[in-house]
């Protein structure tokens, strides 16, 4: 069942959207050569504890970290390590939540860390405008079909592939909702958007093939074929106009 939000519940899930923004905005100020993802994870958790919210993914499912940090091959649910050590030439996506008032924001962006080359930083371009496509598609009586057929035909049309194994959620009282929302089509199918619907849409796309595995931490999801992954994610809420992005400064 989907749960839609009251404008007090949005109002909210904004509060929490802002730590989250301020949270990553932060973390792209420290990123450089040599940090370690755990160091992000102890900048993280401080930005939103001190913003008096608290870590949505800390203690989820049994998760021991603040955020998810995912270098490289690593698509998502990186844990953060004192021994990952970032590199020149690296890519990272961090994945941030807040609990904010009984409800959950969620936002993940992917940065490069200092050089990267050109097939590469277009990976993290048509990523993110995949995430902004699927976006402009939230309105009122648009399906769901349509706004993850709005990412496939972005990152396929640049030539990279579309994690299927994984997708967005709802997001508001649990950290994942219903509607499942992948990110490919077909469109024209799915679930109806109505206003108070709350979606963490998070495109994520691999350089190489499309396939992923687990590895035995049970967490750390990573391209099959050990090519990059790029992933973006917003929370937005439908409204009567259209939408508005919660996770946006």
């Amino acid at each position: 069942m989907i749960y839609k939000k009251s404008p007090e519940e949005i109002a909210s899930m904004r509060r929490g959207g802002r730590i989250v923004a301020e949270t990553i905005a932060r973390l792209h100020e420290a990123l450089r050569p040599g940090i370690t993802t755990l160091e992000l994870d102890g900048i993280a958790e401080a930005a939103i504890t001190r913003a008096g919210a608290t870590p949505s993914f800390k203690g989820y499912r049994g998760y021991p970290a603040a955020i998810c940090t995912s270098p490289n091959d690593v698509i998502v649910h990186g844990i953060p390590s004192p021994d990952v050590v970032l590199e020149n030439g690296d890519i990272v996506s961090v994945d941030v939540g807040a609990y904010v008032e009984g409800l959950h924001a969620d936002s993940a962006w992917t940065f490069a860390v200092g050089d990267v080359d050109a097939r590469v930083a277009e990976l993290l371009k048509v990523t993110e405008s995949s995430l902004d496509a699927a976006v402009e598609m939230c309105a009122p009586g648009v399906r769901l079909g349509d706004v993850g057929a709005a990412v496939q035909e972005v990152a396929e049309s640049a030539g990279f592939s579309i994690v299927r194994e994984y997708a967005g959620h709802g997001v508001g009282r649990a950290l994942h909702e219903e509607p499942s929302i992948p990110n490919y089509g077909p469109p024209g199918r799915r679930e109806v958007l109505a206003p108070g619907m709350a979606l963490a849409i998070e495109p994520m796309v691999n350089l190489g093939r499309p396939e992923t595995k687990t590895l035995g931490d049970g967490w750390t999801v990573v391209t099959a074929d050990g090519s990059l992954s790029a992933h973006f994610e917003h929370t937005v809420a439908i409204t009567d106009e259209g939408h508005e992005i919660l996770t946006k400064l």
